[in-house]
């Protein structure tokens, strides 16, 4: 037998959060000092994708959405707008190092082109 739900889709017992400002904008950064992309909502960092580049590959090294922000799309939002900025300056493919990325990567295989040839030498 299922619960019944209050008319706002809350459970009995639990409170619904409430927020008085819903916040939508989505700022993405390339902080190249700290070696890494950054995404925020509002005020807030949800999201973080490291590198290491060498100047010929960008090694993804992880990506890391804070707790209370999983399962909203932040990360792969933060690899698509990190791979969008090294597609058009050009001249750097990507090694994904990190498995989120990995997996981005076969979920995209359009994208696929600026992966770093993994033939070894």
């Amino acid at each position: 037998m299922q619960k019944p739900r209050h008319p706002d889709g809350a459970r009995p017992g639990i409170r619904a959060r409430s927020y008085s400002v819903e916040v939508t904008e989505l700022r993405f950064t390339h902080e190249a000092d700290a070696s890494r992309y950054t995404l925020h909502r509002g005020d807030d960092l949800v999201s973080v994708l490291d590198y290491r580049d060498d100047g010929r590959t960008v090694a993804m090294t992880r990506a890391y959405t804070v707790p209370s922000f999983r399962g909203h799309g932040y990360a792969g939002e933060l690899v698509d707008r990190a791979v969008t900025e090294l597609e058009r300056s050009g001249g750097r493919r990507v090694v994904p190092v990190c498995w989120y990325v990995a997996d981005w990567f076969t979920a995209h295989p359009g994208r696929g082109e600026i992966l770093a040839d993994r033939r070894s030498a």
